[in-house]
């Protein structure tokens, strides 16, 4: 699929184009299609309602389905720069993928604008000074709910993951702040939706709590079968498992939950309730937390388009790091590492009327950064 914005009146395009410096064709790689679907689609709204909003009309986005496999990403990369001569690319979300595409991308001198995956390895020793992520560090959402573990009260938990960077990511976050036990650790397979025996091993294992990152279908399998075994430990969780559209298919199950986020819709600034009632009158539902990473890292790209040609990869670059732009999240700003620097809330899983959704019960962890920006050398 190929979408290119374009200015609905000549006067509009004029007015948006006057600050800028040139055309920009943007390279967006996301899963479209089989499991995680939602999450790419959510990303591509985002992205593509702030384009439209912006009236720019000297933005290109081309769109492609990586079915999430890693050898699709890096063949719609490859083609994308070599024959699409696109000048950034967007839009991975599994870890794996971005691992699989990533370096070679900013190795031919293109931009990367990660909105969702964000491995410690490209955090660390591996960063890139044409890499940025406008999400958050794969850990930084598990170190909260370890943070907000300890003041629950919580003193052995069971945790588990899937088998891939992100849930290995996940484990080591969760740990980094918590302060108690491990009942049990399990890493499942990616795509999985069968968790009868990792159940079992819970109920057998003493735990007090359980703490699981399990994105997309994979989570709303889980939360649904945890229900159903009457198990009962409390249950924590990253935003990924807790999202806006995997809500409205757990249900019930769900409410009462805390997860921890870079973002709700409840976040109380202007930008935030525009973003909110203006993807609710696009769409016809309510955004989730990909949908705002999609929308926000449009916007920092539009915002470095107004400073500075693509062209001058010094000059962009720089206007990148400024991240001069009005986030749904408020404060943001880029750590050294590219990588944001940011609050992350505790919420709860509330019904409202007849929608599953969360509200912000706290801040779990205050002007977070990630572990890994000592190690990133630029």
């Amino acid at each position: 699929m190929r979408v290119k914005s374009l200015a609905l009146a000549a006067t509009l395009a004029a007015l948006a184009t006057a600050g800028q410096a040139g055309p920009v064709r943007v390279g967006m790689i996301t899963t479209l299609s089989g499991g995680g679907a939602g999450l790419g689609i959510d990303v591509r709204d985002g992205f593509m309602l702030a384009v439209r909003q912006s009236g720019n009309a000297d933005i290109e986005v081309i769109v492609e389905d990586d079915q999430r496999k890693p050898d699709v990403a890096v063949q719609l990369a490859d083609r994308m720069i070599q024959s699409d001569k696109v000048d950034v690319l967007t839009g991975i979300i599994w870890s794996n993928l971005a691992m699989a595409v990533v370096p070679g991308a900013v190795a031919q001198g293109r931009f990367y604008l990660s909105p969702n995956a964000g491995p410690s390895a490209l955090a660390g020793a591996g960063c890139d000074k044409n890499y940025f992520n406008v999400a958050w560090q794969n850990d930084n959402l598990h170190e909260a709910a370890g943070a907000y573990a300890n003041s629950a009260g919580y003193a052995n938990s069971f945790i588990l993951a899937p088998n891939y960077p992100a849930g290995k990511d996940a484990l080591t976050g969760y740990k980094r702040f918590y302060k108690g036990a491990v009942a049990g650790e399990l890493y499942t397979e990616l795509g999985q939706t069968d968790y009868g025996a990792e159940i079992a091993r819970i109920r057998a294992s003493g735990a007090d709590s359980v703490f699981f990152f399990l994105p997309g279908g994979m989570g709303i399998s889980f939360l649904k079968q945890y229900a159903d075994s009457g198990v009962g430990l409390p249950v924590i969780g990253p935003a990924f498992s807790f999202d806006q559209g995997i809500l409205q298919a757990v249900g019930a199950a769900a409410l009462g939950v805390v997860n921890t986020s870079q973002w709700s819709k409840d976040i109380d600034n202007p930008v935030n309730k525009a973003f909110v009632e203006s993807f609710q009158a696009a769409y016809g539902r309510l955004p989730s937390l990909y949908a705002s990473q999609g929308f926000d890292t449009a916007n920092l790209l539009l915002s470095a388009m107004e400073k500075a040609e693509v062209s001058d990869a010094d000059a962009f670059r720089a206007a990148l790091e400024a991240a001069d732009f009005a986030s749904v999240r408020g404060d943001f700003r880029f750590n050294t590492n590219h990588h944001p620097v940011q609050d992350i809330y505790a919420r709860e899983v509330v019904r409202e009327g007849d929608v599953f959704t969360n509200r912000i019960i706290g801040v779990a962890l205050k002007d977070h950064a990630d572990a890994y920006a000592s190690a990133c050398r630029m």
